[in-house]
């Protein structure tokens, strides 16, 4: 199986190298469209800024390429927000195969709540495949401060403030915003059921 992580100068990809490596799949970390386009799967991590992200991607012609894949694609962190209509933070149209938005956590009393919400967080109303073997005990771990909202797609939730997407799935594209790659043995099955897809 070849596998493509989209590298777009945001952090956070060598950690899903590494956790793929772990399952026995050898990825490739690339930005060339043909080497996307003809990979089984491809993954899109990262941590970063959006408009930043967006930029790049536009640089290299990745904007116009991922929302035609029909392979299985898994957008994570950044990479689920950037598959949105639009992001508040530094106000950027984003990718537009998600229709909801990426808004920015406004506790109503910062004393409760911290942004960014970082730590583990357990998974609420689960639904797909994706999370095929996993139940609502299902902890994984987040680092952001802003939220995708829950909408037709969303596959389950996860409460900080408020409810939001933990993850989402339409056609071919599924999303997640915390990171498997550092969610212990959940993150480890979210992986293997999305390769297994």
């Amino acid at each position: 199986m070849k596998v493509a992580v989209i590298k777009y100068n945001a952090g956070n990809v060598q950690s899903v190298l590494y956790a793929l490596e772990r399952l026995g799949v050898e990825a490739e970390l690339t930005d060339d469209l043909e080497n996307i386009s003809n990979a089984d799967k491809v993954i899109f991590p990262g941590q970063g800024e959006a408009s930043t992200a967006m930029k790049y991607l536009k640089e290299k012609k990745l904007d116009r390429l991922i929302p035609e894949l029909k392979q299985d694609f898994f957008g994570v962190c950044l990479g689920q927000q950037l598959l949105c209509e639009h992001s508040e933070e530094g106000d950027t149209p984003c990718l537009g195969i998600f229709p909801v938005l990426v808004k920015k956590f406004v506790p109503e009393n910062p004393f409760d709540f911290k942004v960014p919400h970082i730590g583990w967080n357990n998974l609420q109303n689960l639904k797909s495949p994706l999370l095929e073997g996993l139940d609502e005990a299902a902890f994984v771990y987040y680092v952001h401060s802003f939220y995708c909202e829950v909408g037709d797609h969303t596959i389950a939730k996860t409460d900080y403030i408020l409810p939001f997407s933990a993850l989402m799935h339409k056609d071919n594209f599924y999303a997640m915003q915390a990171h498997p790659e550092k969610s212990g043995l959940v993150g480890e099955r979210i992986l293997k059921n999305f390769l297994s897809l």
